[in-house]
């Protein structure tokens, strides 16, 4: 009798425990959020872009300031600051090093600054994996980096400009940033016909230029194509020829191969996923290191339960924004699977960059 009771008493002690348990976890957002409600509640969150005025990441950082202030307790207001610094690299230091860690600075963060400490660049003051990340809105799964050409050009397709005498001249913007990367990538891994033509402030710029056929195309988002040049693309008037940022191709691009089918060599893919890495977090939101845990957690929440609301996706969807969101912990093992790429790729891939 005494054993019997014994275990019923254990039984019954476990089964107690397991009970507070599950209350203390269903009690514990609405207790960080009578927390933090208190501290947002009549502030003001800044959302810095590192970017000019009118690029897709601006257009991301405004459709994210108009939303997720909702779903942030207190309400806060989000305003958005444009403070162009070299593609982010500035302001990723900053982050790390001097900005305010209080949750009422957040920014969107260039997709490809992670790269830059990974390959070691002494310009890189700042750990990505300490980065606070909340999330991103795009993981790609229905976008891609296309190479992008006019189709006024004679070239039809990958095959014609592999065996064609004619060179395709790509616009690009400055040496570091992504649409010289997979310019190059063509020219010297891919070893396409191709010339560089660099210097254009932007995308933009460089889209200007091939409607004055200064230039046949350039490497650009699907998504910032469709968002910024909305008529121009559904005129037809662009072809697309390579995708990159894509493990598969488009469905609806079926007849055009990704970078990774173009190459049987494992150096040379090891190459082009890291290279493709920034792709996969295309959108990424973050915060300094070391914020107060619960405004931490406060706005992570937010901005996924964001991502899930009807009314953003269907703002998104008017403005040309593609949402398929990843959270912050999904962004935190990309980098960690980044940071393991073997050191002679990473020195390739620098090479690459810095010609």
């Amino acid at each position: 009798m005494r054993e019997l009771f014994s275990i019923w008493h254990k039984t019954t002690a476990r089964a107690v425990c397991c009970t507070l348990a599950i209350m203390s976890a269903a009690l514990t957002w609405p207790a960080q959020a009578q927390t933090n409600e208190p501290f947002y509640k009549g502030k003001t969150i800044n959302l810095i872009v590192p970017f000019t005025a009118g690029g897709l990441n601006d257009i991301a950082a405004r459709l994210v300031a108009r939303h997720m202030g909702a779903y942030i307790p207190g309400v806060p207001t989000i305003i958005v600051q444009n403070q162009p610094s070299a593609g982010g690299l500035a302001l990723a230091n900053r982050f790390a090093n001097s900005i305010e860690r209080d949750g009422l600075t957040i920014a969107i963060m260039g997709r490809a600054l992670p790269q830059f400490a990974i390959m070691g660049d002494p310009n890189a003051k700042f750990d990505p994996l300490k980065l606070t990340w909340f999330g991103s809105l795009s993981s790609y799964e229905n976008d891609a980096y296309f190479l992008l050409i006019n189709s006024s050009s004679s070239i039809q397709n990958l095959d014609e400009l592999s065996h064609s005498p004619k060179k395709l001249v790509l616009g690009a913007n400055r040496t570091g940033s992504t649409n010289v990367t997979f310019a190059l990538i063509a020219k010297d891994i891919l070893g396409l016909n191709v010339e560089v033509v660099r210097g254009f402030p932007g995308a933009a710029d460089i889209s200007l230029a091939m409607q004055r056929n200064e230039v046949d195309g350039q490497t650009i988002d699907l998504s910032a194509v469709v968002s910024g040049q909305r008529e121009l693309w559904e005129k037809g008037a662009f072809r697309p020829l390579i995708q990159f940022g894509r493990k598969t191709r488009l469905p609806q691009y079926k007849n055009v191969p990704t970078a990774r089918e173009l190459t049987h060599d494992p150096k040379t893919l090891a190459l082009i996923e890291f290279a493709e890495l920034p792709f996969f977090m295309a959108m990424p939101f973050a915060g300094p290191p070391d914020m107060p845990a619960d405004r931490t957690h406060a706005l992570q929440q937010a901005f996924m339960t964001m991502t899930r609301n009807q009314a953003f996706l269907d703002d998104a969807k008017k403005i040309g924004i593609e949402v398929s969101p990843i959270d912050g912990d999904a962004i935190l093992a990309l980098i960690t699977q980044a940071s393991h790429t073997p050191r002679d790729v990473l020195d390739q891939f620098q090479k690459l960059n810095g010609e």
